[in-house]
């Protein structure tokens, strides 16, 4: 589901703060880059708030963060729903005992860590990110969670690449998203 096919006004203005950097990080790329949203407060500001609209009042316990730019929209959409912002990380960056997983990318593998104890079975989690391209992020942060215990209540990005079909991968798991790039 997306917010741009409810058509919601305050999603053409989000949309119109994305910048698009051709061949980044590597040739063939179209990167998405949220950086300039990030400089207008109110696109910023509706953006966050479309999030807290949607998940305000659905017992979301947890927002799991993607390193980095989940880190960003993850807290606020946390400290208005009421819940605790969980940061999934790269290698290396949680101190004491953490589960990892590998996994691929459009344009390589990484890895993403999470602290034990963090989650507990039975909590509601929600996993935010801004982009959702080939799937492989998401996925990997769900099955952290599920490894935790977690139930996934839904992931939320702000971007879609809908052409390179990561919904598809995430196994039916639910997908909210703003804007969808072409």
């Amino acid at each position: 589901m997306s917010a741009y096919r409810d058509e919601d006004p305050r999603i053409n203005g989000i949309k119109t703060k994305i910048s698009v950097v051709p061949n980044f990080p590597k040739p063939g790329i179209m990167f998405q880059d949220i950086t300039t949203l990030l400089l207008d407060s109110k696109a910023f500001k509706d953006t966050i708030d479309l999030f807290v609209e949607r998940y305000k009042g659905k017992d979301i316990s947890v927002v799991a963060g993607v390193e980095a730019r989940g880190f960003i929209f993850g807290p606020p959409i946390a400290l208005a729903i009421g819940a605790k912002f969980v940061p999934l990380r790269k290698p290396g960056k949680l101190p004491g005992e953490v589960v990892s997983i590998k996994y691929d990318l459009e344009y390589g593998s990484d890895c993403l860590e999470m602290q034990i104890g963090a989650v507990k079975a039975g909590e509601r989690a929600l996993v935010v990110d801004d982009l959702i391209a080939t799937g492989g992020t998401l996925c990997a942060a769900m099955d952290l969670l599920g490894r935790a215990g977690a139930e996934i209540v839904e992931c939320a990005c702000v971007i879609e690449c809908p052409d390179l079909k990561g919904r598809e991968r995430l196994n039916n798991k639910p997908l909210y998203v703003l804007v969808e790039y072409h």
